[in-house]
C-alpha cells in the first residue's frame, strides 16, 4: 500500500489542527511541533499535514503571499459519517461554499466549505447506502 501526505501551508497550526480535528470527528491530540502536524486517524492513518507559512525552506510553503491558498488544490474527503461530519462543519463555520448534494460522478453526497486558510474542502460519503 502507498499513500499520500497532502501538506498544506497554515497561518496558525495549532488552530487549523483542532478545526480539522473537529471536522473529521478523529480523536484529539496536538500537533508534534508549533511549525507542523498531522491529523491522524483513528487506525494511524495520516488524513493531512498542517505546515506553518515560512517555518523551513520549502519553496511553496514560504508564503502565502505568492499565491492565493488553495488555488489549485482540493481537499477531497471520503467519510463513513456524512450527516455526522455535516453537523459538525455547520459548529465550524457561518455558510457552506456549496449545500449537501448528490455527487453525479460518485453518485454519493457531499458538501462544501472553507477552511480557516481559504481552502476549498469538499466532504463526500464514503457509500450512497
Amino acid at each position: 500500500m502507498k499513500r499520500t501526505w497532502t501538506i498544506i501551508g497554515v497561518r496558525d497550526v495549532a488552530g487549523s489542527f483542532k478545526w480539522y480535528q473537529s471536522l473529521l470527528g478523529v480523536p484529539a491530540s496536538t500537533p508534534a511541533h508549533d511549525h507542523f502536524g498531522q491529523i491522524v486517524d483513528s487506525d494511524g492513518t495520516v488524513l493531512l499535514c498542517l505546515h506553518e507559512w515560512g517555518a523551513h525552506e520549502h519553496p511553496s510553503l514560504m508564503s502565502p503571499d505568492h499565491a492565493a491558498p488553495g488555488n489549485g488544490l482540493l481537499l477531497f474527503f471520503r467519510v463513513d459519517d456524512f450527516e455526522m461530519t455535516l453537523r459538525r462543519a455547520h459548529t465550524l463555520i457561518a455558510r457552506l461554499e456549496e449545500e449537501p448534494h448528490v455527487n453525479t460522478n460518485t453518485g454519493t453526497m457531499e458538501f462544501s466549505l472553507r477552511d480557516p486558510d481559504g481552502y476549498y474542502v469538499t466532504i463526500s460519503a464514503l457509500s450512497t447506502a
